[in-house]
């Protein structure tokens, strides 16, 4: 038998070890930071503009024919993979200065390649053409959102809860955005539109949880009136561990499903949330309570004690 693993009543103390995951995260956000300066992030064709090409073959093929057909057709830098299955192939060009793409002419030229001297059977099948100005419109449209995404956030949770918890939230999302990118940038995955999506996606995830864990530690301040502040996050944590470590199984279950059943085209998307969900629970376990207590968050900021007299002052007609 599996042995049973109770969280609901476990007492972690996860703020004592807070120094340690401190400098765990400081390592992994300078580590991503380095990345991204010097590796950069390697975007798709949504956000460098290009032209995609896809082909479709009766039988499974080999890559390296149809990369060294494209190149000496004068398409260098050309990506070639399969999409979806080995029968199904994605070709990317790299963007051309020119504005005015004939798609129809392009793709006929890559077609006449293929045809020539790569492998037999090569059926067009899509044909997607992004210009270059359009491109970086949609990298620069899609940092504005997330850049607006944790604004809006910032403002909700100052207003719900207390400006010390919106920035110790926001703080856990940079926390896990950066390193997200940090892992794209040093792997060098393809970041489009589909990744940018999943970005945004582990947001939201990621704030739900950090909620949940401010959430609760409000509660316990009215609760437990005679304990510390620091024994009373980290019941918090604890309080709310069975719940978070519950849903970010369940929900990678789902996204490793996805992954490697989800093809090509999705593959780069539920790597995103992979990453993103495993560094969005750690956050919530480990840096939520630690940014808050760090804040100044305590009883006082958030039960402060009326004055006396103000009862009768606010019961007088």
């Amino acid at each position: 038998m599996l042995p049973h693993l109770n969280f609901a009543e476990s007492n972690i103390d996860f703020l004592g070890k807070r120094r340690i995951t401190l400098v765990i995260s400081a390592v992994l956000i300078i580590l991503s930071l380095v990345m991204l300066a010097t590796r950069g992030i390697n975007f798709g064709i949504d956000f460098t503009g290009g032209t995609l090409v896809e082909v479709g073959y009766p039988e499974a093929v080999e890559l390296d024919p149809i990369r060294e057909v494209i190149n000496e057709g004068g398409f260098e830098g050309a990506q070639v993979q399969t999409f979806g299955t080995a029968r199904d192939v994605l070709i990317r060009l790299p963007p051309s200065e020119d504005e005015e793409v004939d798609e129809a002419a392009l793709s006929n030229q890559v077609m006449e390649l293929l045809e020539a001297g790569g492998p037999e059977g090569a059926d067009l099948r899509r044909v997607d053409f992004v210009g270059p100005s359009v491109g970086e419109e949609l990298r620069e449209q899609g940092g504005l959102a997330m850049l607006y995404a944790l604004v809006g956030i910032l403002i909700y949770v100052a207003v719900r809860f207390e400006w010390r918890f919106a920035a110790g939230s926001v703080l856990a999302l940079v926390h896990d955005v950066v390193i997200t990118l940090g892992i794209f940038s040093m792997l060098q995955l393809e970041f489009d539109l589909g990744v940018l999506a999943a970005i945004l996606a582990v947001i939201g995830y990621s704030l739900n949880d950090t909620i949940v864990v401010y959430d609760r530690i409000r509660e316990n301040f009215r609760i437990l009136r005679k304990q510390g502040t620091e024994f009373v996050m980290n019941n918090a944590v604890n309080k709310t561990l069975a719940r978070t470590i519950v849903t970010s199984m369940t929900t990678l279950l789902v996204l490793f499903a996805l992954f490697f059943l989800g093809g090509a085209a999705l593959q780069n998307f539920s790597v995103a949330l992979i990453i993103g969900v495993i560094v969005g629970t750690y956050s919530s376990i480990f840096i939520a309570a630690t940014a808050a207590l760090m804040l100044g968050v305590d009883r006082q900021v958030l039960l402060p004690v009326k004055k006396e007299g103000a009862d009768e002052e606010d019961a007088t007609p």
